[in-house]
């Protein structure tokens, strides 16, 4: 059974003076209840402005928002930020360093006038304050937390007045790697915990990938992409989305006839299945090794050219001294080596392996692919 929407933008559009491309253009989505949306995408994409149009921060231009089935901005309508039980979680914490931790998270509850009794303001502060894990940590000042922790206040306070929607911009982008890497989980089981829906904002695509339920990909101003983390991964909508979002190499390929022709080999494509995400035909890499090739042309028109993407983790070196690429360098990551290879062109290519491939920098390789993870996009005609 599908849960009923918690969030609707239809047509979001947001210009701001002087800047030639609007900054979030016509987007349109929907946020389930209890779903965790995670907004991807470079620096001034738009995906904080989106947010902040989302919290009532900011009015677009056009379009309308809709919270829980109730229309907050846009066709005349505009309910501002304090009224539409939104909780909010910044990249710097926004703690008031002179109030304790229970202050902090008491803080937006007092403001509440239905629910500003003190017994009321008591419970939710220790039950929000022991649902992130701080519990006898309230007497203590953010100046004497840890960055982790003073996190964990933000999104307590945030969760206190059990908002219908939590929007998080870009909340864990100040801590280290380690800490990071726990809390994100913390914040994922806390959020599903309290079935609380929310918007998280960042740039980091592991990030996104773990924590969400679905991913938008924005790019300038737009949302590129909508879809789960598997279908963002796997099936990238764009060159942009795959480029950003996947650890891939991009190859130029032209057709002769039925035939991709790159650098380093050749690949069969079948104009009956242009569109479809597995053409069933095989394709190689000119050493008599063949495998599945997925086609993802956004039209059914067959192009003169196109790139051929490669996840660096699917590539599979093989030592051959008569094979037209060289290992140019190797870098060890601890549970895997990353390769730096060098076509004929000079094009730089990459290959994640495991640790049991180990192979010298100046060895000559031939590639060949671990799964049918080959995708073509269409490029210009150089």
């Amino acid at each position: 059974m599908k849960q009923p929407a918690i969030l609707h933008l239809e047509n979001i559009t947001k210009q701001y003076e002087a800047v030639t491309c609007p900054a979030v253009a016509h987007v349109t989505l929907m946020l389930r209840q209890g779903e965790l949306l995670g907004l991807l995408g470079p620096s001034g994409c738009g995906k904080t402005t989106l947010l902040r149009i989302v919290a009532g921060f900011e009015r677009p231009d056009s379009g309308t928002v809709e919270l829980a089935g109730r229309l907050v901005a846009g066709s005349g309508g505009w309910v501002p930020p304090e009224q539409r039980n939104t909780g909010m979680v910044f990249q710097d914490y926004a703690l008031f360093p002179h109030l304790t931790v229970a202050e902090n998270v008491a803080f937006g509850l007092k403001n509440r006038r239905s629910k500003n009794n003190r017994l009321f303001v008591k419970k939710s502060t220790a039950e929000a304050i022991a649902l992130v894990g701080l519990s006898g940590l309230e007497k203590r000042y953010p100046h004497e937390l840890s960055g982790g922790q003073q996190q964990r206040v933000a999104l307590a306070r945030a969760l206190a007045p059990r908002p219908e929607l939590i929007l998080l911009d870009e909340p864990l982008s100040n801590l280290d790697v380690q800490v990071r890497l726990r809390l994100r989980q913390e914040v994922r089981s806390i959020l599903k915990e309290t079935g609380t829906s929310a918007i998280f904002v960042t740039h980091d695509r592991e990030e996104a990938l773990s924590i969400s339920d679905r991913v938008g990909v924005m790019r300038s101003g737009r949302l590129e992409q909508l879809g789960t983390p598997e279908e963002i991964y796997a099936y990238p909508a764009s060159r942009f989305v795959a480029e950003f979002v996947t650890q891939a190499n991009f190859l130029p390929a032209r057709r002769q006839g039925l035939h991709w022709e790159t650098e380093v080999g050749s690949f069969e494509v079948s104009r009956s299945e242009l569109g479809n995400q597995e053409t069933g035909e095989r394709g190689s890499w000119g050493a008599g090794e063949s495998f599945p090739i997925p086609v993802h042309i956004q039209d059914k028109v067959l192009p003169e050219a196109g790139e051929l993407m490669l996840r660096e983790e699917s590539v599979i070196l093989k030592p051959d001294d008569n094979a037209p690429v060289v290992i140019q360098d190797r870098h060890f990551l601890g549970r895997e080596y990353r390769y730096c290879l060098q076509t004929p062109s000079g094009k730089r290519l990459h290959a994640r392996t495991t640790l049991s491939t180990q192979l010298p920098i100046g060895t000559r390789v031939r590639l060949s692919v671990a799964t049918s993870s080959v995708q073509i996009f269409p490029a210009a005609i150089a």
